[in-house]
């Protein structure tokens, strides 16, 4: 694999787009050379090896890039995110570049051998995993700080450079997707591992669901009419349907479970192995290499952060349950209060008061609930700062 990539090209005058990246109006030049030389650059020099190319729009503005990438830049990049692939022996197994003729369907030159949605997929994969090596500062822009670790796309979004990025659609196939999905007036399942490949594996499995729940409330709906038809006086009828009621909904959750296993791992979602994955892109740390791949990756000391966890969110947990219960304890003794205040009186007013605990301490849950997101919001700001310092 390390040879497949010295010898991939990055350099290719006709690629098929997948990925829109969409950057603010004015961006500066030097950012958008930096940033585009980052996601063409070779994987060795810290870049994401894709290929990229600016849509130029009526008035000229070049705001707008097209991302994508070769076909061996995408088989490569199945490898490192893990993808699941069916083999010639009808087994499921992670592909790897170097057994790739053990899979099922794979040619050289069949370039459907990846769905749309795993290619897309891949590239955001990509996009977001990087991540900054020398740099200080996003160029162009000294108050957008880097350090070594950072993630790249992450801090060109928060700064407000990078307005975002969607993946594409393909008229064609979607033309061709919308025939056999909704376009026939035919009744008939849905082409489940069409849409799995057009839109990925949990829009599928959505679908999917919809699909299985409407079969399934058809029992439920047959047995009802009769119910909600007729007034039945014996009241044991209405015990047989609740209790059916209950069988029903236990047994339609386990079928769920088990048709929903048998399409991830129809789909290889099933068998993804996620202890390769690249860290997410929130993750802050100083660039290192990871021991079990060998890859260069942002790490923190597990010493800090079991102090952290100790010495600081704990505490503040504890104090916030601590808080928590005292108020709850004053919402208790104002209801008795206006409960005891109620029976001496007996009057329009005194009962009123009997909503009055309820209403203060609605009031009092949504500032506390304000308090708590700024908290977490101030906290995670500085748990930033920290690893930044460190």
């Amino acid at each position: 694999v390390v040879e497949s990539w010295s010898f991939l090209d990055t350099v290719e005058s006709n690629f098929r787009p997948l990925v829109v990246i969409e950057l603010a109006k004015g961006t500066k030049e030097e950012t958008i050379e930096w940033f585009t030389k980052r996601i063409v650059d070779k994987k060795a020099n810290g870049g994401a090896q894709l290929l990229i190319k600016p849509l130029v729009m009526e008035n000229g503005v070049e705001n707008i890039y097209l991302v994508g990438a070769s076909h061996l830049r995408l088989l490569l990049g199945a490898e490192t995110v893990g993808l699941v692939k069916e083999c010639s022996d009808n087994s499921m197994r992670t592909f790897t570049y170097s057994s790739r003729k053990t899979f099922k369907d794979f040619a050289d030159d069949n370039h459907n051998f990846l769905t749309m949605a795993e290619c897309q997929y891949i590239i955001k994969h990509e996009l977001e995993n990087l991540r900054a090596k020398n740099e200080k500062m996003i160029p162009g822009y000294p108050q957008a700080k880097l350090y070594p670790g950072k993630s790249i796309v992450r801090r060109l979004l928060t700064s407000g450079i990078l307005v975002q990025i969607f993946p594409l659609h393909d008229r064609e196939e979607l033309k061709k997707l919308r025939h056999s999905w909704y376009g026939r007036v035919k009744v008939g399942y849905q082409p489940l591992d069409d849409i799995r490949c057009y839109f990925g594996e949990t829009i599928a499995l959505y679908f999917g669901f919809l699909e299985y729940f409407t079969f399934a409330l058809i029992p439920m709906a047959v047995i009802g009419i009769p119910y909600y038809v007729f007034a039945w006086e014996d009241y044991d009828k209405y015990v047989m349907f609740a209790t059916f009621n209950l069988l029903w909904s236990t047994v339609i959750l386990e079928v769920w479970k088990r048709i929903c296993a048998i399409l991830t791992y129809r789909w290889g979602t099933l068998l993804m192995k996620r202890q390769f994955e690249e860290p997410r892109p929130g993750f802050h740390g100083v660039l290192g290499v990871n021991p079990v791949t060998g890859r260069e990756e942002p790490v923190y000391s597990s010493l800090k952060r079991q102090l952290r966890i100790y010495l600081v969110s704990l505490p503040f947990v504890c104090l916030c349950l601590y808080f928590s219960l005292y108020v709850m304890m004053i919402y208790f003794d104002l209801e008795q209060w206006a409960l005891d205040y109620h029976k001496e009186n007996e009057s329009n007013f005194s009962s009123l008061m009997l909503y009055v605990p309820s209403i203060i301490y609605a009031i009092v849950i949504e500032i506390m609930n304000r308090i708590y997101r700024y908290a977490a919001e101030f906290l995670t700001s500085w748990g930033k700062k920290v690893l930044h310092s460190s």
